[in-house]
């Protein structure tokens, strides 16, 4: 992982990501904000403890590639990467404007730190596995991260994917599943069932962890255990997120796709984040 900031605790890390989103999302008065603080602990796990980069150097050959599938997820990586000094905090005031380097759905061409355009969804575990392939003929240690939500469990790609990467025995490779429960047509188990999931991923010759997506602790071990598993075969960690995690007003809606926020509820959103645990 990066070396800054070591004494600031991953839940800060957190909080910190969740207060970057909810201020983007005030500069457009809506958008993806459940899913970013839902997955808001995956991320600072992810990105202050378990990845390689250099937060001066985006495109250093020797970084892990953390890659964002799920596109409209972009604002949650944006406030991440923000926190990681990848991105400057004073350019979130720009997010989703006309020549903002923070497009609404995640582009590649434009921001720092942003390994793939991930706007049609299904398409990440592919890439990430051409990703793994290529780092492995260079010889690299270097790992590929892939976020992609349950919704994409939808995608006959996803599994193309996840069957080629177990016959590939990709061990430089580990997925990240955000099951929130919630994609735009409702409750995803509703859309198309996709449990029991473990299994179907151990079939497909994956190490399988599934955890609270929302325990830093359970997280940080899961992380730990999916770098250092000793078998040559790609690594899943599925993660149970709750949508607008730390906003309870937010969390209660049931419909929390694509939130509509009002003004008033921006400063009652960062108010209750603001009173949240200190580093």
């Amino acid at each position: 992982m990066s070396q800054i900031g070591h004494n600031i605790s991953l839940t800060e890390r957190a909080r910190r990501i969740r207060r970057h989103a909810l201020r983007m999302g005030e500069v457009q008065g809506q958008g993806y904000i459940a899913q970013a603080l839902g997955v808001a602990d995956v991320l600072a796990v992810s990105y202050f403890h378990a990845t390689n980069y250099r937060p001066e150097d985006p495109e250093w050959e020797g970084r892990d590639r953390f890659l964002l599938s799920i596109g409209h997820y972009a604002i949650a990586l944006y406030a991440a990467l923000i926190e990681a000094k990848i991105i400057p905090e004073d350019e979130l005031e720009t997010y989703g404007t006309d020549d903002s380097r923070l497009p609404m759905s995640g582009m590649a061409a434009y921001t720092p730190g942003m390994e793939i355009t991930g706007g049609s969804l299904g398409h990440g575990l592919g890439i990430a596995v051409g990703m793994a392939l290529a780092l492995k003929r260079k010889k690299s240690s270097s790992f590929v991260y892939n976020l992609f939500s349950d919704g994409e469990l939808d995608e006959g790609s996803t599994w193309e994917a996840a069957m080629s990467a177990g016959s590939y025995k990709l061990d430089n490779l580990i997925g990240i599943v955000d099951v929130n429960q919630m994609q735009a047509d409702g409750p995803s188990i509703g859309v198309l069932n996709f449990e029991p999931l473990g299994p179907k991923f151990e079939a497909f010759g994956w190490f399988v962890q599934r955890v609270d997506g929302n325990d830093i602790d359970a997280l940080v071990k899961a992380f730990d255990a999916a770098r250092h598993h000793a078998e040559a075969k790609p690594r899943i960690i599925i993660c149970d997120t709750k949508m607008a995690k730390g906003v309870p007003f937010l969390e209660a809606r049931d419909r929390n796709h694509f939130l509509r926020v009002e003004p008033h509820e921006w400063a009652e959103a960062l108010r209750i984040i603001d009173a949240g645990v200190e580093a």
